[in-house]
């Protein structure tokens, strides 16, 4: 039987998920990750090709000291019942991504900028590893379509080709597929998994030449929409 979701004890409610909207939006620097784009990111990691370690991701996140240990034990803790969260949305088909909104003539509208954001940060965790098997594998590819489609469609990735804008129609259709789209390439994972040569071959860019690749800064606005 389901637990249902409201049971589960790494879950975050409203209230905490308001609380680390407004520390990553007190902290944040231009480019940096808000609500919604840790939220992208920790769900590439929570599906991705192998394990991404606390140490290496929460760099991605946190750009400062804690004000005191208080502080950090509470946004630490509420960093990990999200991360926590997600796989366990995910086993019981109750994923849903947090989105941000912006502001528009017509009026304020969902964004999933800040989530593709991340989730393509996430990627680039494990870049070698990733741009390989998408080469070598256009299955993946097409499990990514839809989440591609909308980080096309945000100027989060650039196409060879020049691609129309996704009408509204487009857009949600392409993000109502976002749960199915992380349950099946978690599942090509799980049934592909990275092989030894691959791993022997993954070297992070700071490795190759002596400095970090930082992601170009992206613009967006407006708060989390769960």
């Amino acid at each position: 039987m389901n637990t249902p979701k409201t049971d589960w004890p790494t879950s975050l409610n409203d209230n905490e998920l308001d609380e680390l909207d407004r520390y990553l939006r007190a902290h944040a620097r231009e480019g940096d990750l808000l609500l919604d784009g840790v939220h992208g990111m920790l769900s590439g990691l929570a599906v991705g090709p192998l394990q991404v370690l606390p140490e290496e991701w929460l760099p991605e996140v946190l750009h400062e000291p804690f004000a005191n240990e208080e502080e950090g034990n509470r946004v630490l803790a509420l960093l990990a019942k999200l991360n926590d969260s997600i796989e366990a949305e995910l086993d019981v088909d109750a994923y849903e991504p947090i989105l941000g909104e912006i502001d528009t003539e017509a009026g304020p509208a969902l964004s999933a900028a800040g989530w593709c954001e991340g989730f393509s940060r996430a990627i680039d965790l494990r870049a070698n590893l990733w741009e390989k098997r998408l080469a070598d594998d256009s299955a993946l590819m097409e499990l990514l379509g839809p989440v591609m489609a909308l980080a096309v469609d945000e100027g989060i990735l650039s196409a060879e080709a020049d691609f129309d804008k996704l009408s509204d129609e487009e857009y949600d259709e392409c993000l109502a597929q976002v749960p199915s789209v992380l349950a099946a390439v978690g599942q090509y994972w799980h049934e592909h998994p990275v092989t030894e040569a691959e791993v022997e071959a993954m070297v992070q860019p700071s490795e190759e030449n002596g400095t970090e690749s930082t992601p170009p800064p992206r613009h967006r606005s407006g708060h989390w929409v769960h």
